[in-house]
């Protein structure tokens, strides 16, 4: 990817403690929950990585350490696709409020159309981690 490819911020507000949203968020066996774009059906552990089919096919999935700052980033290598770097975050934004925030790197493959495409799946999916999180903090 050159310096110069485009990314998008995509957030999504929840009514839920930060804390509580990223225990969900940061649990790979959730993903096929909420995360449509990422896991198709359950995921399977290979050590230290996870095996997902995807829309597209199968993948290989990393994930940063769980950790005190929200950091949800994680690395998806589809089927001879080189891997792709994922930047993730729940913020607090007030007591029993947090804001999910995903950053798209467009990849140099994409056109603007599949950009688009994988922006609006991406709020889609953050809006089914919403609807989620907070039918759970009720």
């Amino acid at each position: 990817m050159s310096s110069n490819e485009p990314s998008r911020v995509i957030t999504q507000r929840v009514a839920c403690d930060w804390r509580a949203a990223y225990a969900l968020a940061a649990d790979p066996a959730r993903l096929p929950d909420w995360a449509s774009g990422l896991a198709d059906g359950a995921l399977t552990r290979d050590g230290d990585r996870w095996l997902a089919t995807t829309p597209g096919g199968r993948a290989v999935l990393r994930f940063a350490p769980v950790n005190e700052l929200g950091v949800l980033d994680h690395w998806v290598a589809p089927e001879g696709v080189p891997e792709v770097y994922v930047p993730f975050r729940v913020i607090g934004v007030a007591p029993g409020a947090c804001e999910l925030q995903f950053t798209l790197l467009r990849q140099p493959h994409m056109d603007d159309a599949a950009f688009a495409h994988d922006a609006e799946w991406i709020a889609r999916d953050l809006r089914a981690l919403q609807a989620l999180l907070e039918a759970s903090a009720d």
